[in-house]
């Protein structure tokens, strides 16, 4: 029983872990070529990080951080 406790608390911790290095669906670390800014900037209310929208040819969104002194750039 011991064990089985200790593998579900290492299993927890380790999700809890991760989750801080993976990125959310469409999430990118910075925009591609070819993706187009837009005006759209929202705060994110699981990170409280701002993100900007991007699209791509196929008009797909994508979702950058954007960072302090990039607004309006």
């Amino acid at each position: 029983m011991g064990v089985l406790i200790g593998v579900t608390v290492a299993v927890i911790v380790g999700l809890l872990i991760a989750s801080f290095f993976v990125r959310r669906y469409r999430e990118a670390t910075r925009p591609h070529s070819g993706w187009q800014r837009t005006d759209e900037v929202f705060n994110d209310p699981s990170t409280q990080r701002v993100m900007r929208v991007y699209l791509d040819t196929d008009g797909s969104r994508h979702y950058v951080e954007e960072r302090r002194g990039t607004r309006g750039a």
